[in-house]
């Protein structure tokens, strides 16, 4: 990494609800987050459900986010490295993204190491033994059958369908996560903790949970959380010394 130069992380932008007008606003908030990070981001990591629902047809993608989309294909034209993780909410994203943009994709968590310390990153849901319900909905999800029978149905009807269905989540209503459950309960510090069993890991960073937290575990790693752009607006940033989560607010 060149002197001087950072690594940014956020998630969880949810564009697309609870409507149009409120969503385009977070949407100009985040390109002209990323805007103003580009004077010194190296890479630029993007943990998942970006999109409050996204799903590509071989000739048809989803109306809207020219903004987002414009200025992540610039920053990347300009050098920046930028990574995009598939999240439960935009899970459907295949080549569009990367060939359109330049965006790097990654389905599964990866392990990363910058300026001697080791980052273990990915959008968070369903890792480890926890949350079997979800972990069944997402091999269906992933299946390339339901994937094939879905791109049968007319994009007018089973994008609106999709929207309708995503609306019903907490997030889509302007719901806020603001109870911490305790060490013993956050499935992702959890997952954290077993995997610090088996190698060591400087700093966890996860999106998913919606609720902004940085949290010491084991001897000397820490959880980091990266909260939503609905409520909070947070991301970390890593200067090669410090990772430090903050507010765009």
């Amino acid at each position: 990494m060149k002197p001087g130069t950072k690594i940014y992380f956020a998630s969880d932008f949810h564009l697309g609800v609870p409507d149009y007008e409120s969503s385009l606003k977070r949407e100009k908030r985040v390109v002209s987050w990323l805007e103003k990070i580009r004077t010194d981001a190296a890479e630029i990591f993007l943990m998942g459900d970006v999109f409050d629902f996204w799903f590509e047809y071989t000739k048809v993608v989803p109306k809207g986010f020219v903004r987002l989309l414009g200025k992540i294909a610039e920053l990347v034209d300009s050098g920046i490295k930028i990574h995009y993780f598939t999240g439960n909410h935009d899970i459907w994203v295949f080549d569009y993204l990367p060939q359109e943009t330049g965006v790097v994709l990654y389905r599964e968590p990866i392990v990363r190491e910058f300026w001697g310390k080791k980052f273990y990153l990915g959008h968070g849901d369903g890792l480890g033994p926890y949350d079997k319900g979800f972990k069944f909905l997402k091999k269906i999800y992933t299946s390339k059958i339901p994937q094939w029978l879905f791109a049968r149905v007319h994009p007018n009807l089973g994008l609106s369908f999709a929207h309708y269905w995503s609306r019903k989540s907490r997030i889509s209503n302007g719901s806020k996560d603001e109870t911490f459950h305790g060490e013993d309960k956050e499935w992702l510090i959890l997952y954290s903790k077993d995997i610090l069993r088996r190698e060591h890991i400087d700093y966890f960073i996860f999106g998913h949970r919606h609720l902004p937290m940085d949290i010491k575990i084991g001897d000397n790693s820490r959880y980091i959380n990266l909260g939503e752009w609905v409520n909070y607006e947070t991301y970390a940033v890593f200067d090669g010394q410090q990772l430090e989560l903050k507010s765009y607010k």
